[in-house]
């Protein structure tokens, strides 16, 4: 069941083009403008961002275009610096007179953001190309407590400094900031309506950071964001529909429909976390009672095992310490121990299953800090799952524990940002002229 992505792929260093991974969603075929009002130049970008290169013919078969509408897009976006002609890797080149072949390929060094990502635990940040590559990260302790709002501001200054003075960058080169963090945020107005992190609610995030930083800011749920690595870099970039849930200090989701991620009309869509699954049941982080998270997350573990075992939160051990030695316990046949965990995996399963009865996603993907406790997806976690899950001629869909490390979380931040460079550069009418 347990299995760890990579987007590593071996390729001959002397074949130019097939250094170019690709990274964002693999989109379905459509017309010249899709559903979504998507300009024609802007899908070729991002079409060839997906794929690390593809000839102007390739794009035209995707796309279902005509090539000399292809060409003339191309050629305004090659001369706005978006796009570069490269070399075809030796497998595809034709032996012929004229011309050598080539491909488009994203010009890497055209756009550079950066993404952050803030927990209790630790903080992360990372600068990304335009193409996708990461150039640079770096870790920092996280803050167990709410922070006032200059110090979140200062915070992410700092994180972003650092990471940029690790790569020889300089904060004017950045074209944009993702930021992600814990909590209920508004990712459309940059609101944050409450975080474990922030000490102020209903927080105009963005702006205030934008303001501090002297850049363009967007900011959303972490989980969201986790998502969104996943569709960017990970097995998400070719499914239309599948859920990441997250397990960790609390506990997250982010959704993805019909190759978009799915925020709802307030941006507070799938918080699976605080669904009930206990009337007037444990209290939970955010002040009601009977949420998912309560049972499950790390602060439930803890409280769970302080009542079994007679263990006092804040004394000689910290909290990961406690859950170190419970899972130690539980692995080693200690029945109180086995039990919490036990009960924590049959509430997960409650929680998955409703996922499944909501949206039919193709997959499930678990993943964050408490996936080293295989209790939580064990086979009796899946199988009640499989009963609670509605029962048709078609198994429930398939579960997968995808092991990313920390990072992925800042990475998926940046995916945001470039998104969003990408929409203004491309989708903008006069954007290509203005370049």
């Amino acid at each position: 069941m347990v299995s760890e992505i990579t987007t590593e792929k071996t390729t001959d260093p002397d074949d130019a083009a097939a250094q170019r991974p690709g990274c964002g969603p693999r989109r379905p075929i459509r017309g010249s403008e899709d559903q979504w009002g998507v300009p024609l130049r802007q899908q070729i970008f991002e079409s060839v961002r997906a794929e690390g290169t593809l000839s102007r013919v390739e794009v035209a078969r995707i796309l279902r275009v005509s090539p000399g509408s292809v060409t003339a897009a191309t050629t305004d976006l090659i001369g706005a610096g978006y796009l570069e002609e490269v070399a075809l890797p030796r497998a595809v080149e034709t032996v012929s007179r004229g011309r050598p072949p080539v491909a488009l390929a994203v010009c890497p060094g055209a756009v550079l953001v950066a993404g952050i990502k803030m927990s209790e635990v630790g903080h992360s940040a990372v600068l990304h190309d335009f193409a996708g590559g990461m150039i640079a990260d770096v870790t920092l302790p996280g803050h167990p407590r709410p922070m006032e709002t200059p110090e979140t501001l200062e915070t992410i200054a700092h994180l972003l400094d650092r990471v940029l003075a690790k790569a020889g960058r300089h904060r004017s080169e950045v074209q944009a900031l993702g930021l992600g963090l814990p909590g209920f945020i508004d990712g459309e107005t940059g609101t944050a309506l409450w975080s474990s992190l922030l000490a102020e609610p209903n927080l105009a995030l963005a702006d205030r950071a934008s303001q501090h930083l002297g850049l363009p800011v967007k900011i959303d749920n972490d989980a969201n964001l986790l998502t969104l690595a996943e569709l960017w870099f990970g097995d998400g970039r070719d499914m239309s529909n599948f859920a990441v849930v997250t397990i960790e200090h609390g506990v997250g989701m982010g959704l993805v429909l019909n190759n978009r991620l799915y925020r709802g009309a307030r941006g507070l869509g799938t918080e699976l976390g605080h669904t009930k699954v206990q009337l007037d049941g444990a209290l939970c982080r955010c002040g009601q009672r009977g949420c998912l998270e309560a049972y499950v997350a790390d602060y439930a573990l803890v409280r769970e095992a302080s009542t079994a075992l007679d263990w006092a939160p804040g004394g000689p051990m910290d909290s990961n310490a406690m859950l170190t030695q419970l899972y130690e316990n539980a692995k080693s046949g200690h029945a109180a121990s086995r039990s919490i965990f036990r009960r924590a995996g049959r509430y997960l399963a409650l929680g998955l299953a409703n996922v499944v009865n909501l949206f039919d996603p193709e997959r499930i993907i678990l993943s964050g800090a408490r996936m080293e406790y295989d209790y939580l997806y064990a086979d009796e976690v899946l199988s009640d799952l499989a009963q609670a899950a509605i029962r048709v001629d078609r198994p429930t869909p398939r579960v997968e524990i995808h092991a990313w490390g920390d990072m992925i979380w800042a990475r998926g931040a940046a995916a945001l940002a470039l998104s969003h460079v990408t929409a203004e550069r491309l989708g903008t009418p006069g954007a290509l002229e203005d370049a």
